[in-house]
């Protein structure tokens, strides 16, 4: 395992104004990206399908969907209320979320007011920070379209969670490696927040390793510096995409794999539309859509001290698991699509999950008045006692990541407590929330 050195490990305990250091650290990594760059694979299409108009006159449930049991789509308080948020009574207050994306939606300040308005939402603190320049927006480049929609579903998701945190936006100018790196080292450096959310990633094989290992010492030092890092396992199961793009192979998705990040994979959530009362979960695998929840081991990363016991030979991913199916999915008001304004979504996939467990990261550190750091050690530790695991978490025991699209890629069971398919499972967040803030 790469890790930072003893004098970076000094200087970062120091607070996190010693991640100005960082700066320097990196300030020959553009020379060295262009000659080998790569583009992340998730994050850039992510799983959409349209909803409905939104009324003129919104009310708490407005689509059809909703109102089902199970749920053929779900809104802010069915899901509050699926995962115990709602009975917590915290909202994230003078706490703020880091939300990683790259090029921009145009129109997300007016997105969001609109999702606050149909589900009865305070409408929050957004921030958008573009470090190296925003990027025009191109309606007809499909890449950037996607992304616009990554960006309005991690945004007005982790604000369902925690309605009154303070979100800071920061944009790459690229889905590049190297320029997503710049904007997580900008939010770090100029201490944005308490926890950052990246719904992105790759096939570990196919990021750049001198970037790959930038990237682990720069969440080293975050980790250092107490901020909770969360990344998207993916979206094709065991399967990422090849590093050309021809086919998909087996592979664990970086920056999830990291030991430092905490690996969000994907259930499908079987809830009451209009009440949201939780029924069960299953991993997450719809092979209509060619979709599943990522897992798998790492290929770079040995096996973390947190993962021992589990009898891997290297790290293992996800770590934990949340909704994200398409069918079952959440809703999100979105107007740069090129559909159509104020329209509504059902989104899925990994993507939905990290800023959603963000958006609890930010109520656990409202509840102990500090930031947390990394949530695994803790996370792992809850596990090993049954108890304790069984009032935290719903473990997902049904299903597997099986990928079936253009090639078949085996991928593994759910079973009991920790798997490649639903980690350590999803969470009971009344009980767990509590329990990341020491109470």
């Amino acid at each position: 395992m790469i890790k930072p050195s003893a004098r970076l490990r000094r200087r970062a305990s120091a607070g996190l104004a010693t991640l100005g250091l960082v700066g320097g650290l990196f300030a020959a990594a553009p020379a060295a990206i262009a000659v080998h760059a790569m583009t992340p694979s998730i994050g850039a299409n992510p799983h959409y399908r349209v909803a409905g108009q939104v009324s003129s006159n919104p009310s708490a449930v407005t689509f059809s969907c909703q109102l089902t049991s199970p749920a053929g789509c779900y809104g802010p308080a069915q899901i509050r209320a699926a995962y115990g948020v709602d009975q917590l009574g915290l909202t994230g207050a003078g706490r703020k979320i880091v939300i990683v994306d790259a090029f921009q939606s145009p129109t997300i300040r007016h997105d969001l007011a609109l999702f606050d308005e149909v589900f009865g939402l305070p409408d929050p603190k957004l921030n958008i920070f573009a470090p190296d320049g925003l990027t025009p927006f191109d309606p007809n480049d499909d890449n950037q379209v996607g992304w616009s929609g990554e960006i309005t579903l991690d945004v007005e998701w982790a604000h369902a969670i925690a309605p009154d945190a303070t979100i800071n936006l920061v944009l790459a100018k690229s889905n590049d490696d190297a320029d997503i790196l710049s904007a997580t080292r900008y939010a770090l450096v100029h201490n944005l927040g308490d926890v950052i959310s990246q719904s992105f990633g790759e096939a570990e094989q196919c990021m750049d390793r001198r970037l790959l290992a930038q990237q682990h010492i720069l969440f080293g030092l975050a980790t250092l510096a107490k901020v909770t890092l969360l990344a998207s396992s993916g979206d094709q199961g065991a399967a990422e995409p090849t590093c050309d793009g021809a086919s998909f192979a087996k592979a664990a998705s970086t920056p999830a794999s990291d030991p430092f990040v905490t690996g969000v994979g994907g259930t499908r959530l079987f809830a009451d539309g209009v009440t949201g009362a939780y029924q069960s979960e299953e991993v997450w695998n719809e092979p209509d859509f060619e979709a599943a929840g990522g897992g798998g081991t790492s290929v770079v990363y040995g096996t973390p001290a947190y993962q021992r016991g589990l009898q891997l030979r290297s790290r293992g991913v996800p770590d934990v698991a949340y909704a994200g199916s398409i069918d079952g999915g959440v809703i999100v008001v979105w107007s740069s699509s090129g559909f159509g304004d104020d329209l509504a979504f059902i989104f899925g996939g990994t993507s939905a999950g990290s800023p959603q467990w963000a958006g609890l990261t930010a109520l656990a550190t409202q509840l102990a008045g500090h930031r947390i750091g990394s949530l695994n050690d803790k996370l792992y530790a809850i596990s090993r006692n049954p108890a304790a695991y069984g009032a935290t978490f719903h473990d997902v025991t049904v299903g597997d990541n099986t990928f079936h699209g253009p090639v078949t890629v085996p991928g593994f069971a759910a079973g009991t407590g920790w798997d490649a398919a639903s980690g350590l499972g999803s969470p009971k967040a009344a009980t767990l929330v509590r329990k990341l803030a020491g109470r």
